[in-house]
């Protein structure tokens, strides 16, 4: 309990003092030259920069783009990843291994690398100016950091519990969904909260592929908002806080369904 308290404070101590700024930025009365310092609380108070982020940005359509993404990556990305790290867990060690291996060589490959043959497979697909690009790497699980996630977690659970599941003549697919997948959804919240925020931000891929103002993403609303001259920084800023509401819910539910799991879990062990 103390590690996690000093753990959060910590936290608190990084995150927090950015965000004060950024909304305390984005409260200024837009037209005014900036000031010589930092301002906590801003005068005059003004919520202008918002509306005028919204009008100037479309982010009302930018966030709805945003949300339809995240609405199908997140859930196809968790069900992708679960259920490979679940296959792993019921593969010859051997063949566990060379696919970790492959994985983590995955990870290392930067994300640039791929740009070219992608924008090329799209473009032949016809599926360019579309939202499908950025929802496509979820039939991937998104990362192949997922996938292992989901394998440590699995296999972290005891070995007779499927031992007993080939007993009761279980079939692989309605054990990874009847007895697995419940005992490990601390871990799916918080691939779910990681996967979100990975899709929510992204920005390299809708500039690559999206060139339709009406599929804009939140990211590339921010980027137009953000060539605004200097007095009207507040509306960039007050576009920057709308952005990270939604990531930073979802991290507290994340956080909350994960803190109530393990309080149910060592209830039982007491």
């Amino acid at each position: 309990m103390r590690v996690r308290t000093v753990g959060a404070v910590a936290v608190v101590a990084v995150f927090l003092p950015p965000l004060l700024m950024l909304v305390a930025g984005s409260l200024r009365e837009p037209g005014l030259p900036p000031p010589p310092g930092p301002q906590l609380v801003p005068d005059p108070l003004s919520t202008e920069g918002y509306s005028r982020a919204v009008d100037l940005g479309g982010l009302l359509r930018a966030g709805l783009n945003s949300t339809i993404v995240a609405a199908i990556a997140v859930p196809a990305s968790v069900l992708v990843a679960s259920l490979a790290g679940f296959a792993m867990t019921q593969l010859p060690r051997r063949v566990t291994t060379a696919v970790v291996v492959a994985s983590l060589a995955a990870l290392a490959a930067p994300a640039t690398a791929l740009l070219v043959p992608r924008f090329a497979l799209f473009r032949t697909l016809g599926l360019t100016d579309t939202l499908a690009p950025l929802i496509a790497p979820a039939l991937l699980a998104t990362s192949p950091l997922y996938p292992l996630v989901f394998y440590l977690a699995f296999r972290a659970l005891p070995a007779d519990l499927y031992d007993a599941c080939r007993l009761e003549d279980l079939s692989p697919l309605r054990t990874w969904w009847r007895v697995a997948m419940p005992l490990v959804r601390p871990v799916t919240a918080a691939v779910g909260a990681l996967t979100f925020v990975l899709t929510w931000s992204n920005f390299l891929d809708p500039l690559v592929y999206l060139y339709d103002r009406e599929l804009f993403t939140l990211p590339l609303a921010l980027r137009s908002l953000s060539t605004l001259d200097p007095t009207n920084f507040p509306v960039f800023l007050a576009g920057a806080v709308l952005t990270t509401i939604p990531p930073l819910v979802v991290f507290a539910l994340a956080q909350r369904h994960a803190l109530r799991h393990l309080r149910v879990h060592q209830y039982r062990e007491t």
